[in-house]
């Protein structure tokens, strides 16, 4: 969408007090990419289209504007679970929430109504059932609705991955909420599914907004699935203390594997629909509460989490597509941290799939196996695995190493010269007539004495056992080479194998086979395996957040909440980083609004005192341009009476005085400067870059490599690019180019 230039008293007030509930309420220094662009369309009642990641702070989206207008946001979620977890991250921020669905009793069902008549609520959390009873809809129209966000919209799509036909039924029922402005989300949408959402919902002026699909914190790692227990529990003894979210095909397969690894001494449980509905809602309440680490589970778990730090996801069984994979794989590493996806890749897995996908009617087997292909056509690859996942979405990527996929870390099967095996295995095919599957040609190759291959005299073949290089299973892969090459091709009716044109420029060595070839007897040692990186941006002590941590489980435990609504894994981070033990800084951590510090920040700052005055450790300082003792909110009143100190620094800068002068004079560190001289640019104010230029010690091959970080990731924040650049560059470096960029912009 091209952006739009907003000038009205009303949008800009609106602006400002959407960052203000970004900083007060939630305790965030500044929006994710596109959602300060999606949250400002949505403020001007213009019906929006968001299309972001998992993990990218969707929800926020619709939270915010709920609080900016004066009436009532209206929430449609596929699950109860997500509803409810949800609700209570609200409250914990101190948001008049609630769900109104068949999980209430009568009265708490009555309860949430009054409140709705009486404008008590900001959001109120409907399935789409549940919107659809006429009951509902005449409650609803009695009261102010503003926003109606429609969550996970691609159930709206036929051409989805997860249709649901009540989802269509929406456009409908969002008809008698004249006033209200429309906000659909989804994690995952292809080109078609997002025209089919907005002309399904009658967003025939909608603004569209697709973020990234490029969830950079996500490992991606495709292994052979050989011995796929032994995989398994040789990836968990590297991820002990992790949460994690193991994909079966079958509840059998969850049962078995569940009490495989238990077996092991993994906290483990299993999750599928042969389970009650109170086992089920049990087992995941327990993880989510980190009660267990692990949820084995069929793909019927998962769209109801909203639990940030799960740091694995593991693929025991193949998905049925892309965007089922992609969805799935999404459930990890919500808080921004590092997060490992292993896909256990098998054909024997695609033939069960294609099994079913037989069982469905034609148009949808066209679909169905269409998808299938692109999924197997992912796990082939010989390229970073994010090309093609991107490339799927319709969203480019043009870095040569990612550095974060088992392609790119160099732990995947180099390619090889595969011409003389594939040349031996065409002259066999031509031998035997062009009439039998890849299993018969192996056998003839590896020398087999099986009735078959005597009874039809095919020991006599000139080919017969020189082969002997690869197995049976071996050569069945490099007929899959073969075939994906379009060098051979199967009959369609009796499943022969053909040469085809590019066969025989094969044979003539006209024309090389390059491929990977795993072998059979291959498995990834946990000595072996690469791991996605744990480095994270802060070397936090990792023995004061185990403390935080176990505090953060008992007072979970005591308000009968999940440990991440108290505090997300990174707030804990921080504080055991920066030290903070004062209002004044723990206001300044990563996740603290001002109702959770209330709530929690005493206790956490008590512990936090006690530790570092035991280890003789420091507080240490976030934001050095906020003065010592004075909190986020006490900061702002200030800065409204009388003249602002950037907009002071950078008269002073542009008539000619240097940041050194200008640190003496206000008795502040240069970098403070800096950070003033940025405000007064986002102020809309302008700086002459050319006196910027000598402030960059770095080398032109250096400030290029930073200028092309802020290009990717935007110049709002700093983290995104000192991750970028391997944390190489430091942050003072960064803040003059970003300082660089902004003026020149």
């Amino acid at each position: 969408m091209t952006e739009q230039t907003h000038t009205s008293p009303q949008h800009m007030k609106n602006i400002a007090q959407a960052e203000s509930i970004l900083k007060e309420v939630f305790g965030f220094e500044s929006f994710r990419p596109l959602q300060k662009e999606i949250i400002t369309n949505v403020l001007e009642k213009n019906d929006t289209l968001a299309i972001m990641p998992t993990g990218g702070g969707k929800s926020l989206c619709y939270q915010i504007p709920a609080l900016v207008f004066s009436g009532t946001t209206i929430v449609i979620s596929p699950l109860i679970s997500l509803m409810k977890d949800q609700v209570d991250q609200l409250t914990a921020y101190g948001i008049s929430a609630a769900v109104l669905n068949s999980s209430l009793s009568a009265s708490q069902y009555a309860d949430t109504q009054s409140d709705l008549r009486n404008g008590k609520l900001d959001l109120i959390y409907l399935a789409p059932e549940t919107l659809l009873k006429s009951s509902i809809i005449h409650l609803l129209k009695q009261i102010n609705i503003n926003c109606v966000a429609i969550d996970e919209a691609h159930c709206i799509s036929e051409w989805g991955h997860d249709f649901r036909p009540e989802y269509r039924q929406l456009a409908d029922v969002t008809q008698h909420f004249d006033d209200a402005v429309i906000l659909a989300l989804t994690a995952t949408a292809t080109p078609q599914v997002r025209q089919d959402i907005a002309e399904t919902l009658k967003l025939t002026d909608a603004n569209t907004f697709v973020a990234s699909f490029n969830r950079t914190n996500l490992f991606l790692d495709v292994e052979t699935k050989n011995d796929p227990l032994d995989q398994t529990l040789d990836f968990l003894e590297n991820h002990k203390e992790d949460s994690g979210i193991i994909y079966c095909f079958s509840r059998r397969q969850v049962d078995e594997l569940t009490n495989d690894i238990k077996h092991d001494g993994f906290s483990a449980l299993p999750y599928h629909a042969g389970l009650t509905e109170g086992q089920r809602v049990d087992h995941q309440d327990k993880f989510i509460r980190d009660e267990i680490k692990i949820i084995v589970a069929t793909i019927a778990f998962g769209m109801g989490i909203d639990k940030p730090d799960v740091r694995f996801v593991i693929h025991y069984d193949m998905p049925k597509n892309i965007e089922s994979y992609y969805q799935q794989i999404g459930r990890a590493g919500r808080d921004g941290l590092n997060a490992h996806c292993l896909f256990l890749f098998g054909y024997g897995d695609a033939s069960k799939i294609r099994y079913f996908i037989q069982q469905k009617e034609e148009q949808e087997q066209k679909i169905a196996t269409r998808q299938l292909n692109e999924l197997i056509e992912y796990a082939e690859t010989p390229q970073c695995r994010r090309l093609l996942l991107l490339e799927y979405f319709g969203e480019s990527h043009t870095e040569d190493n990612c550095g974060m996929c088992d392609f790119c870390t160099g732990d995947h099967p180099e390619s090889k010269d595969l011409t003389v095996p594939a040349q031996k295995f065409l002259s066999t095919m031509i031998r035997t007539g062009e009439r039998f599957g890849a299993a018969h040609i192996g056998h003839v190759l590896t020398g087999s004495k099986r009735k078959r291959i005597l009874e039809l005299g095919h020991d006599k073949l000139s080919t017969y056992n020189i082969g002997q290089e690869f197995s049976q299973t071996e050569w069945k892969n490099l007929h899959r080479v073969l075939l994906r090459k379009d060098i051979i091709s199967k009959d369609p009716e009796f499943g022969g194998l053909r040469v085809a044109q590019l066969g025989a420029a094969v044979l003539k060595s006209e024309l090389p086979v390059h491929g990977m070839m795993p072998k059979a007897q291959e498995t990834s040692s946990s000595s072996q395996r690469k791991e996605a990186p744990k480095a994270n941006a802060l070397d936090y002590n990792k023995d004061l957040f185990s403390i935080l941590r176990e505090k953060r489980m008992e007072l979970a435990r005591t308000s009968n909440l999940p440990p991440y609504v108290i505090f997300a894994d990174t707030t804990l981070i921080e504080m055991a980083y920066y030290y903070p033990q004062s209002e004044a800084t723990m206001l300044d951590i990563h996740g603290m609004g001002e109702v959770k510090f209330k709530k929690f920040g005493p206790t956490f700052m008590n512990i936090i005192s006690t530790f570092c005055e035991e280890n003789g450790l420091q507080e240490r300082t976030k934001y050095e341009t906020r003065p010592s003792g004075q909190s986020r909110s006490k900061r702002k009143k200030r800065s409204s009476s009388g003249p602002k100190r950037s907009d002071e620094v950078g008269k002073m800068f542009n008539a000619g005085s240097s940041i050194e002068d200008i640190a003496e004079h206000f008795s502040v560190k240069s970098t403070t400067v800096i950070s003033n001289l940025t405000s007064y640019v986002k102020d809309g104010n302008a700086l002459k870059p050319v006196l910027l230029e000598d402030y960059s010690l770095l080398s032109k091959t250096d400030q290029k490599r930073v200028r092309n970080a802020f290009q990717k990731h935007g110049t709002e924040t700093l983290r995104p690019i000192f991750e970028e650049l391997n944390e190489e560059i430091q942050y003072d470096d960064l803040r003059i180019i970003q300082l660089m960029m902004l003026s020149e912009s």
